[in-house]
């Protein structure tokens, strides 16, 4: 999967909203958002769950992800909120490596780096069937440019609901590096630019499918 390449495709469709909901997942909808494929189309569904409406993705050896593009502003809403389900695992990849690069479900958060594209960045919450939680590492195409932090790693079981809550601009901090002051820290992460998610399995050539239930942000 060309993860640099999603990257930079993320701001074909700019939008500003103060909204802090992210998806409509529940009310039945997917508006607002964007495909941007590669190899060939994850399918992206809204389907009945129990916890009511929710998005199914299934990725049978393709990779494309859903992008919606918002300006957010951390310091009134720090908190992304969501919830997933893995219907699958990836088990045996090595995702540090390009081969390996294919995840049952993530969630992008994305800084633009505008005409300075090689300053765009973005943080991947990711459903790892490989790493332990907690693990991070650089994304095999991107580089430092796309962080991967394992949320869910091979310990978290499939087939059950796990809701998580993430203090977006501390990771930003935490993953990019401090900049070494309060000011630099802010003129650098205190504004995203669009959130994106994704299941793929391109590069293994197999199946994966996943849940995501509504995703919003809130001030804690």
């Amino acid at each position: 999967m060309r993860a640099l390449c999603f990257i930079l495709l993320l701001f074909s469709c700019s939008a500003h909203s103060e909204t802090l909901s992210i998806s409509q997942f529940a009310q039945d909808s997917i508006e607002g958002w964007s495909v941007k494929s590669f190899t060939d189309e994850t399918n992206y569904t809204i389907v009945d769950s129990s916890q009511g409406k929710v998005l199914q993705a299934r990725a049978n050896a393709s990779s494309s992800g859903l992008v919606i593009s918002k300006r957010i502003d951390l310091f009134e809403t720090p908190y992304l909120n969501w919830s997933w389900k893995a219907q699958s695992s990836l088990t045996g990849l090595d995702e540090q490596s390009k081969q390996g690069d294919d995840y049952v479900a993530r969630v992008y958060i994305v800084m633009d780096g505008g005409w300075q594209f090689w300053n765009t960045r973005a943080l991947n919450y990711v459903w790892s069937s490989n790493q332990q939680k907690f693990s991070h590492w650089d994304n095999a195409y991107a580089g430092e440019a796309a962080k991967m932090l394992a949320i869910r790693g091979v310990e978290s079981p499939v087939n059950r609901w796990h809701f998580e809550k993430r203090q977006v601009y501390q990771d930003l901090i935490e993953y990019f590096g401090d900049m070494g002051s309060d000011k630099k820290n802010q003129q650098a992460y205190r504004y995203i630019d669009a959130v994106a998610l994704m299941t793929d399995s391109d590069d293994s050539k197999r199946q994966a499918q996943a849940l995501y239930g509504d995703i919003w942000f809130s001030k804690d």
